[in-house]
């Protein structure tokens, strides 16, 4: 498993080097939001490396990708839920349409926020692109949510590419998951203040 991973993960390299990067990376960012399990962020940060002055664009192109693959996660949640939730109904023992309808009104409460954290941390992003389907989150309210979490992500990792190059790009690699969810924590914190100064 762990050899068809790192093929994958190669593969995924390769086509940094060739003449058809950027159409790669918006794919890879569409079927990330999705379905895929392995994140757009090596193919960015290699076309950062590469060619430094298209870095934003490869930005945007990734944001858009995973925003508009994140609209498939979501129709995937709502299609699929239609079609099985008679099924965890009756054979799901505890499961109630009363109990799913607490749980569709925690999400709606707390979706943005849900959505953001998901699409700014190493969350696997795609679990929630479909949770926002099955519980038939504001569409709009998604969309925003995925736009702006991914856009700061991919835009904060080519700002400091292009600003710092290889270096940053090895302590990128190695911290990665770490730096995202102090940055979440962060955004939290400042958050909580706001809420506790009105």
């Amino acid at each position: 498993m762990m050899t068809l991973v790192r093929r994958t993960y190669d593969w995924i390299l390769g086509w940094a080097n060739s003449p058809y990067g950027t159409p790669a990376l918006f794919v890879l960012a569409f079927v990330e939001s999705s379905f895929f399990p392995i994140p757009p962020d090596i193919l960015l940060m290699s076309l950062c490396l590469s060619r430094p002055r298209k870095a934003f664009r490869y930005a945007a192109v990734c944001t858009a990708g995973s925003a508009i693959g994140g609209g498939l996660g979501y129709l995937l949640g709502l299609g699929l839920w239609v079609l099985l939730q008679n099924l965890f109904y009756t054979y799901i023992p505890g499961f109630t349409p009363e109990l799913f309808a607490q749980v569709q009104n925690l999400f709606r409460d707390y979706g943005f926020w849900a959505v953001f954290t998901a699409g700014f941390t190493p969350i696997p992003y795609k679990i929630f692109t479909i949770g926002a389907g099955v519980f038939q989150l504001n569409f709009l309210l998604f969309l925003c949510a995925s736009v702006i979490s991914r856009g700061l992500r991919f835009f904060l990792v080519s700002w400091l590419l292009y600003r710092y190059g290889l270096p940053v790009k090895d302590f990128i690699d190695r911290q990665f998951n770490w730096l995202t969810l102090l940055a979440t924590l962060l955004i939290l914190l400042l958050l909580v203040a706001i809420k506790i100064l009105q």
